[in-house]
């Protein structure tokens, strides 16, 4: 829950330089966890959650800004 309210109160800049960076940590641990295990395995799980949390805000946002433009 405090993650997403941290998502929303970001601007959408914000929100896409986040999913850069998330998604560039993302493989990077992936890489690093095949050549040899993370000591947190788990952190890979809630990176890929960020992502879609990004993405799903980022939608949102999508569609209330066309639904203003449609009326």
């Amino acid at each position: 829950m405090k993650n997403e309210l941290v998502l929303k109160e970001l601007t959408t800049a914000e929100l896409k330089e986040k999913l850069d960076t998330e998604r560039a940590m993302y493989q990077k641990m992936l890489m690093t966890h095949a050549v040899s295990p993370l000591e947190n395995p788990n952190k890979i799980k809630e990176s890929r959650k960020t992502i879609a949390r990004c993405l799903t805000e980022l939608r949102a946002r999508e569609i209330a800004e066309q639904k203003q433009n449609n009326q």
